[in-house]
């Protein structure tokens, strides 16, 4: 099973970009649904923005920022992005493939990311686990977290300025589709 879950993590930046050219091929958006998609992308990238702002990999156990609320908060901003895309894209297929892809890879990622954490910080994870969610927030955050404030050199440290031109040739795109078809 361990073997099946390093290669699942391993093809999930593999099967990215081919996901996202299969998005594109089979879009058919219209002004409408590219705002309305555009929108809960934004959500998303925000999100993963003020992640990105707060977490220090493998150094220490981030509590402070999103992560007081939700233990995932760069998967759940990939959701919202996620969710921008199936918007914007009115394709059935699109939901198909954007659905498929993190139905198959994200299980996989969060479940090795939950035993990093137990691994790296065995003592302030358990207590951290059973008061933040796993995912979507409930509103009541964990009660340790420290008053740090985003941090600008944590996200240019996590390269997030990617996932920034990345979408912006993706939108580009999804225009470009609109214009000529």
């Amino acid at each position: 099973m361990e073997r099946i879950m390093q290669i699942l993590n391993r093809w999930r930046v593999r099967a990215g970009l081919p996901s996202v050219l299969l998005t594109i091929l089979l879009a058919k958006p219209n002004f409408t649904s590219l705002l309305s998609g555009m929108g809960f992308y934004l959500l998303g990238m925000i999100l993963r923005a003020w992640s990105s702002g707060h977490l220090k990999k493998q150094v220490e156990l981030t509590t402070s920022g999103p992560y007081r609320y939700t233990r995932n908060p760069l998967y759940l901003g990939n959701i919202l992005m996620g969710l921008g895309v199936v918007a914007a894209a009115r394709s059935w297929w699109v939901l198909a493939v954007i659905g498929l892809y993190f139905f198959i890879f994200y299980p996989v990622i969060i479940v090795r990311e939950r035993g990093k954490m137990q691994e790296l910080f065995p003592e302030q994870y358990p207590e951290y686990a059973a008061q933040v969610p796993l995912l979507f927030p409930t509103g009541r955050g964990y009660s340790h977290a420290p008053p740090r404030v985003f941090n600008w050199a944590f996200y240019k440290k996590n390269k997030e300025i990617r996932a920034v031109y990345a979408s912006l040739i993706f939108w580009g795109f999804m225009i470009l589709k609109i214009l000529l078809f």
